[in-house]
């Protein structure tokens, strides 16, 4: 993918409109073009200011003028029969305009209900990004051979190289006695910003866990994506998102022993 291709293709994935596939190429192109990530997160922060901060107006007086003119003119057939606001008020008085404009105001307000309510189900909102870019990683990484950076189940190892990397220092947990061995690390990007991966195996079944620093806990929360379970849970001010196609049950024991460990004093 070219950077003028991924430029064009950038509205689009803010606003979660490209397949699967185009969706892990751009992602893949972002990961390695900081100007491009740059611009995608200026992008999603427009985006989000207009949904949250654009103003609404209210229709202008015109609006009953250009109504009246829109409507087809009745067939000369015999007497006139009188309009259907006109028995309401007095012909030209305001008080018969607003009866009758009020069931087209009626219409409105259901259509923009309808609107904002798409709004949101089309503008993923914070967690549905974040479940969106952990899952993008998680295959990725596994479609291209490249689950980890370095190579290693001692903790002693993973933590320092990871710590050398990011801003934070990530807490790593050696749990295999568990049965839930650490086999490495990486490094990716999740929401614009770099965050540690460990990687941990279960049989032949990988899980990811990604780690960086949250400022405010969430509650603990369970998702299921294209076959694959997400389980989200923050401790000791670190959020953790944990990614795999292992049991829901199984997958559920490795973020209880992982919140163990990180419970803090």
């Amino acid at each position: 993918m070219t950077n003028e291709e991924a430029n064009r293709l950038l509205h689009a994935y803010i606003d979660g409109e490209l397949d699967p596939a185009k969706t892990l190429e751009l992602e893949a192109h972002l990961a390695k073009t900081p100007s491009l990530r740059a611009a995608c997160g200026r992008l999603r922060e427009l985006s989000e200011a207009v949904r949250v901060k654009a103003d609404y107006y209210a229709a202008p007086a015109w609006l009953e003028e250009r109504v009246r003119a829109a409507l087809p003119a009745e067939p000369n057939n015999g007497p006139a029969k009188p309009r259907r606001w006109e028995w309401l008020k007095p012909a030209g008085s305001f008080a018969a305009v607003a009866d009758w404009l009020r069931p087209a105001a009626s219409f409105a307000a259901v259509a923009l209900v309808t609107w904002v309510v798409a709004l949101g189900y089309l503008r993923p909102g914070e967690d549905e990004r974040i479940t969106r870019d952990v899952l993008a990683s998680h295959v990725r990484a596994t479609l291209g051979s490249r689950s980890y950076d370095v190579a290693s189940s001692d903790q002693h190892t993973v933590k320092p190289w990871l710590s050398a990397r990011l801003a934070f220092s990530p807490p790593v947990a050696d749990l295999s006695a568990s049965g839930f061995e650490l086999v490495g690390g990486r490094l990716d990007y999740i929401g614009e910003q770099p965050v540690a991966v460990l990687v941990y195996k279960r049989r032949e079944h990988v899980i990811d866990a990604f780690v960086w620093p949250a400022e405010a806990s969430k509650a603990e929360q369970t998702y299921t994506r294209d076959g694959f379970n997400i389980e989200r849970f923050a401790r000791n001010g670190m959020a953790f998102w944990l990614v795999s196609d292992l049991a829901r049950n199984e997958l559920d024991d490795l973020a209880r022993l992982l919140a163990e460990h990180n419970a803090g004093p």
